[in-house]
């Protein structure tokens, strides 16, 4: 088993839906060590960080923040460990389109 260590995945939302940011690779699991969302404005935004599995449309049990309001010119970052498999999908959304998402994970294929 091939180990690849991921510097990031970025994500600037350019409308208010939700938007892939990452899709694991097929014959791949990821394990994501931390992920951060900054609001580069200064007016509030709401956020939302969700897992969906196996392609999964939207739904309400994947979130890991759901529309979480994050002040003008704050960051919320997170370290932890999410185990996923061949085709999951993390989404994100950014209602006023000014928040940047940042993922770090593991590869192994």
């Amino acid at each position: 088993m091939a180990t690849t260590l991921k510097v990031l995945w970025q994500s600037f939302p350019t409308s208010a839906i939700d938007d892939d940011l990452y899709t694991v690779p097929a014959s791949t699991s990821t394990v994501v060590s931390s992920y951060s969302i900054s609001n580069t404005s200064s007016i509030p935004d709401v956020v939302r960080l969700m897992v969906s599995v196996a392609w999964a449309v939207t739904n309400l049990k994947q979130s890991i923040h759901y529309d979480f309001p994050l002040q003008w010119n704050d960051t919320l970052a997170w370290t932890l460990w999410m185990s996923l498999s061949a085709t999951d999908v993390v989404r994100v959304y950014s209602q006023n389109w000014t928040s940047a998402f940042n993922l770090f994970w593991q590869e192994n294929t």
